[in-house]
C-alpha cells in the first residue's frame, strides 16, 4: 500500500502498536512540559537506558523550572556528569533562568518563544510542542530518519545536514494531527524497538505493508549514509599534581568542549615528544608550575564525537612556582577526598579509582608517602 493514499490506516496501525508495545519510561508518565523538555534534552545524543537514571535524579533535585533556575551551574553539571555533551546542561540551565524571568516560571507554549531559548532547536521544539501541548509539529531524529528512509526508499543521506529538510517533509506528510504527540513518540519507538539499524524486526512491524524498502527486499541498504573520514586519535598526557596533601584542579572555559568542567592539567603530546616530557610542558604552559614526575598512573582511552584520545596519566610533585593560568579560567587546590564534588570530564573520571588507590597506598606507607 502507498502511505499517501492510506495515511489514516498507517497512523491507526502505528498508534495501536505503540499503545500496546511502548516502553514504560518515566517521562511518559507525565504531561508536565518542563519534565518532558528535560527528557528530550537528555535524549539527544544519549541512549534511553543511560538517560533513565539521570532523568530521575535530575527531576528529584530540580522538580520545577524555578528550582533549576535557582541552582548553581556547577550543581547542574555535576548531576549531568558522565552523560556528555555538557552544552545541553548549560543551555537547559540558562533557558530555565529565562523562563523564570520572562515567562512566569512556565514553559512557553508558543513555538516561537520556546525556539528562542538557549539550546532549543528544531527537534526539541517539535517534540515538546507536540508531546506536552498537542501541537502539530513532526519530530525528526535518528530513529525517525531511519524509519522514513525505509518506508519511502529515500536515497538522501541521513547523516548529511543538508538533507534534513527532505526528511522533515516526509515526517510532516505522515503526522497524525489529531494526536501529534503520540504519533511522534510512536515513530521514534518504532525506530528504537523494531526498525533498528541492523537486524530490523520487519516481521513484527505494524506498518511493514507500507515499507518500500521491505517490498523491494532492500531494508539492509537503507538508510543511506555518507562515508566519513576516519576518526583521528590524539595522544595526550595529564598530570595529577600533589602539593603536600592537595591536588590541583583547573576549570575549562564556559564555551566550547566540556565547558565549565574541572580537570587535571595536560594536553596533546607533540611529535617525537615523550608522554612524560609532554606532561611537564603542558603543566608549565597551562599553570606556570614546575613539577617532578613521581609515578605513572594509568593509560585512558576515550572517544568524543569527532575524535578520540589516548591519555597517559602521571602523578606529579609540585616543585616551585605560582599558578598562572593560560587557557583554564579557574583553579583549586583540594584534597583527593574532595574530587567527587567537582563535575569532571569522563576521561578524568575513568582514572579516579586508580588515583584513589594510589593515594591510599601513599598515606598507609606502602607507597613511600606523598
Amino acid at each position: 500500500m502507498d502511505i499517501r493514499d492510506h495515511k489514516i490506516i498507517f497512523t491507526r496501525l502505528l498508534a495501536d502498536w505503540y499503545q500496546t508495545n511502548q516502553r514504560a519510561l518515566p517521562w511518559r508518565k507525565t504531561n508536565n512540559p518542563y519534565k518532558i523538555w528535560v527528557s528530550e534534552v537528555m535524549l539527544q545524543q544519549t541512549q534511553v537506558e543511560t538517560v533513565r537514571p539521570y532523568f530521575q535524579r535530575f527531576i528529584h533535585r530540580f522538580p520545577t523550572v524555578e528550582k533549576l533556575a535557582r541552582a548553581r551551574q556547577q550543581t547542574v553539571l555535576k548531576l549531568w556528569e558522565g552523560m556528555g555533551y555538557y552544552a545541553r546542561a548549560r543551555n537547559l540551565h540558562a533557558a530555565a533562568k529565562i523562563i523564570k524571568h520572562d515567562f512566569g516560571q512556565t514553559v512557553p507554549d508558543k513555538i516561537e518563544d520556546f525556539r528562542n531559548l538557549p539550546g532549543v532547536g528544531a527537534y526539541i521544539s517539535a517534540a515538546v510542542m507536540s508531546i506536552a501541548f498537542g501541537q502539530p509539529f513532526a519530530v525528526v531524529d535518528g530513529n525517525v530518519k531511519r524509519v522514513l528512509a525505509r518506508l519511502f526508499r529515500e536515497k538522501a543521506f541521513v547523516n548529511d545536514s543538508r538533507t534534513h529538510r527532505i526528511f522533515q517533509r516526509r515526517a510532516d506528510s505522515l503526522l497524525d494531527t489529531n494526536d501529534p504527540g503520540r504519533h511522534n513518540q510512536a515513530m521514534m519507538e518504532l525506530g528504537a524497538l523494531l526498525c533498528k539499524p541492523s537486524t530490523p524486526l520487519c516481521d513484527l512491524c505494524p506498518v511493514v505493508s507500507f515499507c518500500k524498502a521491505n517490498r523491494h527486499q532492500q531494508v539492509a541498504e537503507f538508510p543511506m549514509r555518507k562515508s566519513r573520514k576516519k576518526t583521528p586519535i590524539f595522544p595526550c598526557a595529564v598530570g595529577v599534581i600533589f602539593k603536600k596533601d592537595k591536588v590541583l584542579l583547573t576549570q575549562r572555559p564556559q564555551n566550547g568542549l566540556l565547558g565549565g568542567l574541572w580537570e587535571f592539567p595536560g594536553g596533546k603530546i607533540k611529535p617525537d615528544e615523550s608522554p612524560m616530557a609532554a606532561c611537564r610542558r603542558e603543566i608549565r604552559e597551562e599553570t606556570g608550575l614546575i613539577v617532578k614526575q613521581m609515578s605513572y598512573l594509568a593509560q585512558i582511552k576515550h572517544t568524543y564525537t569527532h575524535f578520540g584520545i589516548v591519555m597517559d596519566v602521571f602523578v606529579c610533585r609540585y616543585l616551585r612556582g605560582e599558578v598562572t593560568l593560560n587557557g583554564p579560567v579557574d583553579f583549586k587546590w583540594i584534597t583527593p577526598q574532595e574530587l567527587r564534588r567537582f563535575p569532571m570530564p569522563k576521561a578524568n573520571l575513568k582514572f579516579l579509582p586508580q588515583l584513589q588507590q594510589w593515594y591510599k597506598m601513599q598515606i598507609s606507607g606502602e607507597g613511600g608517602g606523598v
